[in-house]
């Protein structure tokens, strides 16, 4: 579930399944003149396109496998510098790949809208990276191409199909082409949930079971099909349960759009088999759920692909639901609010602060420190989200005064409370406390994560519109890896989220496994796993010289991670008197 992101472990892991609006908005409209039009019946001055890409005969680099090749897409300035709009997730050894991430953008009838689309190879060791954080100067270079938006559009399919050329503007023989396919996208909240599984698939392995997965595409009106969503792959299964699949009207159009679902087999190779496929519709799925029935796939000949040979494999609908799909906006301008917290790392391992070598040394200068600059990065993106700009703000891993080593303290020094005011107060009991407070160990994460997850858990009982994101920032590893574990996935039930920033140059594999990217969510020591992933991991040194900074790296899961909290819970936004509910709709 969530959004589109690396296509990382051999493209085991689900693409597309939680819609577009798994997150904010690609893009959300906020152009003001546009509103004011739209909000009375009136054309507004953009219209809002879907863009998907395909690639054909790619260059290959790699020497034992094919490429792994990502789109980046640029918007091109008056000025000629280059604005980056988004990257797809990267497709595992394919030289004719069809990436599923799309791109929203706002097409202007009135103006020139220059794009360049580049492809890169992706090197294998960055594949447990998030795509944002790639720095691409480090990956190959497969060629790029460039259009206008206007001559996308004007085409009778709205697919135009350009050649790859080097850098220098050089079309080489064999650089390959990519093909760009536009679509308006659909003004609706509508969104369907599905839990699909197979029976009686065909074995393509010799020494084992087909390793299914499916993917879902939509059909267009020049009959060529853009793939929305693939599942996850089920290993050794020839009857297959998939997590749930949820598509939004933004990417299935109507319930009578038609729709092809295929049945692969894995391959690492990236030469996945087809086990059948089977056209239908959302409509037809509905039914098929409704009536309980299977639907048998199919192959085609193809010599003659009307010839279809009907297979013993069906397809079947566990689950159909249709429901109101809201965006992270729309809970937070009805009045739901996200508080911050920040707990920092008082370990002996970062160093005396008064020396400059310390990862807690603070400049007088005014430089800021890697804590200094977490603390105030992603404090003064969110505190715009909370009305009363009072934060929490513990230390961990230190010795106050005489006391024994503490492994949560509130950072201010007050015994009895650990606000503090808007991020100055964070940054003012951050200095404070290295003047008080001695380094020691070991580094727990444990006992911060639980008294976060305790007033997170107060505050359902209060029936507050309040989620909680908490901030570590921390230089080491965690020597209390299975108790960390056991309080996420106990916290994974709340509203809450977890942000940890590693500085300095530790090896933060077991932090790693904290963050669910890799599609396995955790595993507590009683055997209870995470109701969803809460956990976002990103080593300060790992974006340094990318595009993206480390605070969006952080925050680009949250609105995501917010979003499956409410809809786990069922809980709606209100969209009348957002400040006025007297009842909001936390579920005790």
């Amino acid at each position: 579930m969530g959004g589109c992101f690396s296509d990382v472990r051999g493209g085991q892991q689900a693409v597309g399944s939680g819609g577009p609006a798994a997150g904010a908005s690609p893009q959300e409209l906020n152009d003001a003149v546009g509103y004011f039009l739209h909000s009375r019946g009136l054309r507004g001055l953009f219209t809002t396109l879907e863009l998907s890409f395909s690639a054909s005969k790619l260059r290959n680099l790699d020497v034992l496998s094919k490429s792994d090749p990502m789109v980046v897409l640029y918007s091109k300035k008056r000025d000629g510098m280059l604005e980056e709009l988004g990257r797809t997730e990267v497709i595992m050894n394919s030289l004719s790949p069809a990436w599923i991430t799309k791109f929203t953008i706002n097409y202007q009838f009135e103006i020139v809208q220059p794009l360049v689309i580049r492809v890169y190879d992706v090197d294998t060791k960055y594949h447990n990276i998030p795509v944002k954080m790639l720095n691409l100067n480090e990956q190959d270079y497969l060629g790029e191409a460039s259009c206008a938006l206007s001559e996308i559009v004007t085409k009778p399919s709205r697919s135009m199909t350009l050649n790859l050329q080097d850098q220098r503007g050089h079309s080489g023989l064999h650089s390959g082409t990519i093909t760009i396919h536009a679509e308006e996208t659909v003004a609706s909240r509508v969104a369907v949930e599905m839990i699909l599984r197979c029976s009686k698939l065909e074995n393509k392995d010799t020494f084992s079971k087909s390793d299914p997965f499916l993917r879902i595409s939509k059909i267009v009106e020049s009959g060529s099909s853009i793939p929305i969503c693939k599942t996850e792959v089920i290993n050794d299964n020839l009857n297959p349960v998939w997590k749930p699949v949820t598509l939004s009207m933004q990417q299935f159009g109507s319930k009578e759009n038609p729709l092809m679902i295929e049945c692969f087999d894995f391959n690492s190779s990236g030469k996945h088999d087809l086990i059948g496929k089977l056209q239908t519709s959302v409509s037809d799925l509905e039914k098929l759920g409704r009536e309980k029935n299977g639907a048998n796939f199919y192959i085609s000949s193809v010599a003659r692909p009307d010839n279809r040979k009907m297979l013993k494999g069906q397809l079947f609908v566990d689950k159909f639901i249709e429901k109101t799909q809201y965006s992270f906006l729309d809970y937070i301008s009805s009045g739901f609010e996200l508080n911050f917290m920040v707990a920092i790392d008082f370990t002996a391992s970062n160093g005396d602060p008064r020396l400059p070598a310390s990862l807690h040394f603070i400049d007088p200068s005014g430089r800021l420190n890697s804590y200094q600059q977490a603390i105030i990065g992603v404090g003064e993106v969110l505190q715009f989200y909370d009305s009363d700009r009072r934060f929490l703000a513990w230390g961990f891993g230190g010795r106050i005064a005489y006391e024994s080593v503490s492994h949560c303290f509130n950072l201010n020094g007050n015994s009895e409370e650990c606000e503090v005011s808007g991020v100055e107060g964070i940054m003012s009991a951050y200095a404070m406390a290295l003047h008080n407070v001695a380094l020691a160990g070991p580094t727990l994460f444990g006992p911060v994560i639980n008294k976060a997850a305790e007033i997170a858990s107060r505050s359902l009982s209060t029936r507050q519109n309040k989620y909680f994101i908490l901030l570590i920032i921390t230089d080491g590893v965690i020597t209390d890896l299975q108790e960390t574990k056991d309080a996420i996935v106990k916290a994974s039930d709340l509203p809450m989220s977890i942000l940890i920033v590693g500085v300095g140059g530790a090896d933060y594999k077991e932090m790693e496994i904290l963050d669910a990217d890799n599609g396995k969510r955790l595993e507590s020591s009683t055997g209870r796993i995470a109701t969803r992933d809460i956990v976002q991991f990103v080593p300060m040194r790992d974006v340094q010289g990318s595009q993206v900074s480390v605070v969006q790296a952080l925050l680009e899961e949250l609105p995501g991670q917010f979003l499956s909290y409410m809809q786990s819970r069922d809980i709606t936004p209100h969209l009348a008197h957002p400040r006025e509910a007297s009842a909001p709709p936390f579920p005790q």
